[in-house]
């Protein structure tokens, strides 16, 4: 099993109980989560040795969040302690035709706020097989913007592979922003996950396909997919394909491209989700996983979607499944038995 690094934000999640709303709701459930650190996760729950990178305050709540890394497998030997506060994001979980909803509560994070000099990148780097990151931590501030391009060149002078799922929040930063950040990070990404919107808004690639009325015709997206592979040199180009019926039944597949061949994954019809929090991380957790341990590119997208559809059934922002589970799921038993 690999070395995996990932950089990004953990936060505080504050949930609404089930599927109460927040201006009726007088309590919330906790958990942390945070897009590369529940990859993270995901990879030290497949057996890899899972390293996270962030800067978190050294009160308790910031002890938390690091707990809640270390509870399940991840090495937390790279982040820095410091800064006055952990980033929040509140969820709503919606239903049926209404929406779940994010407030975010992150300016002036301790991670938003960090210097380089909190972090030796080729130390980090250093016996590692893999970096991880996403379009949300550039996203943060500059000064995020500024470790994620630091993190990258110390990849790339360590001969790492590196990962980035675009990962567009427009309740962060205007696809203008995004371009001008994102387009110029990817001379150092191998392998490229996003969907169409994310395709669209951080590098200017736009499907041939109706997101919005629930047609992903996989072969809508070849024609980018061969472009953007040209233009910045990835090795893969991976999208996921989510039909979003409701808040609470979606089709899920996946489509990867390396260069030469096509594969689309087969599709899941996920309903009823219990939390979509994470799918994307999920999926890429498990891609990672995928094209470091199996032999073609087809059997690692369908463990990434398989692991991402099985996500969809676990609150929370982590998915904490197993190999087993997720190669189960991927070799067609989706009954939902009891294992006894």
């Amino acid at each position: 099993m690999g070395k995996i690094v990932t950089l990004g934000e953990i936060m505080l999640r504050l949930s609404t109980p089930g599927n109460t709303r927040f201006v009726q709701s007088d309590s919330f459930d906790v958990v942390y989560g945070g897009g590369e650190a529940n990859v993270a996760v995901s990879c030290a729950n497949y057996g890899h040795d899972a390293y996270f990178v962030t800067k978190l305050p050294k009160h308790e709540i910031g002890q938390c969040a690091l707990n809640a890394l270390r509870k399940y497998g991840v090495k937390t030997d790279y982040i820095a302690r410091g800064g006055d506060r952990l980033g929040i994001y509140y969820l709503e979980t919606g239903a049926s035709m209404r929406p779940s909803k994010v407030i975010y509560d992150r300016a002036h994070s301790a991670i938003a706020e960090a210097d380089p000099s909190d972090f030796d990148f080729d130390a980090i780097m250093e016996g590692a097989d893999w970096f991880h990151w996403s379009g949300i931590t550039p996203a943060i501030s500059d000064k995020a913007a500024e470790l994620t391009k630091l993190a990258c060149e110390a990849a790339k002078r360590h001969g790492v592979t590196v990962s980035v799922d675009l990962n567009f929040r427009k309740k962060l930063w205007t696809k203008e922003k995004a371009q001008s950040i994102m387009r110029p990070l990817m001379q150092y990404v191998d392998v490229c996950i996003g969907n169409e919107e994310d395709a669209e808004l951080c590098l200017g690639f736009k499907p041939d396909a109706d997101v919005e009325g629930g047609k992903t015709d996989a072969e809508g997206y070849k024609g980018i997919f061969t472009v953007m592979a040209k233009e910045f040199g990835f090795k893969y180009v991976i999208s996921t394909l989510r039909e979003s019926f409701s808040a609470t039944h979606n089709g899920w597949k996946a489509m990867i491209y390396n260069g030469e061949e096509f594969y689309t994954s087969k599709r899941y019809d996920i309903n009823p989700i219990i939390d979509r929090v994470g799918g994307g991380d999920s999926f890429s957790g498990g891609i990672i996983h995928g094209l470091l341990t199996k032999p073609n590119q087809g059997e690692a997208l369908e463990f990434a979607v398989a692991a991402s559809a099985l996500k969809h059934t676990i609150n929370g922002d982590f998915n904490l499944v197993s190999v087993e589970e997720v190669e189960a799921l991927a070799g067609g038993d989706a009954s939902g038995r009891v294992q006894r």
